[in-house]
């Protein structure tokens, strides 16, 4: 089994793409609701910051801001992953699925980034406001619903010009 060295960075911007095992799901999107308080309950339970996020059918794309003196973002993404599968029916297992009890909803793995410094912050964070256009979903960000977005534009945070 490989031997993930993650680098050790508390307080550290992190962006990840999450994805569902099934691609052509779109579970993400109809239990949306189950996602939240997933990640709700995680929130209260380990406590980060979400500087951006979007849901899209089957994948999902973040950037998370840890707190100082705290680099443990894959604690915080078995349990999101475990609260959201508990609550669904389980998916098609094969037989490592079994051994290793899970369900068959995500993909093991996740893409993680470190943020280096602002100009890969704003790359990031383009990068998860408009991937609902990329995916043909939407013609602008902001008719994305599942989007963190709307809080930049609610916030004044938003700038179309700067992104």
């Amino acid at each position: 089994m490989p031997n993930y060295k993650r680098p050790f960075r508390p307080a550290a911007c992190v962006f990840f793409t999450v994805a569902l095992q099934a691609r052509d799901s779109d579970a993400l999107l109809r239990h949306v609701d189950l996602l939240r308080q997933a990640v709700r309950l995680t929130k209260s339970d380990h406590p980060f910051d979400i500087d951006a996020w979007v849901v899209l059918p089957n994948h999902l794309h973040c950037i998370w801001t840890l707190p100082v003196g705290d680099a443990d973002y894959p604690m915080r993404w078995r349990l999101i992953k475990a609260r959201f599968s508990r609550a669904l029916p389980m998916g098609p297992q094969r037989p490592s699925h079994i051994s290793r009890a899970e369900r068959g909803i995500w993909q093991r793995r996740y893409w993680e980034h470190h943020i280096r410094d602002a100009q890969d912050y704003a790359a990031h964070l383009h990068h998860c406001w408009y991937n609902p256009v990329k995916h043909g979903l939407v013609a602008r960000p902001e008719d994305w619903p599942h989007s963190s977005i709307h809080r930049a534009i609610a916030t004044g945070a938003y700038d179309r010009g700067s992104l």
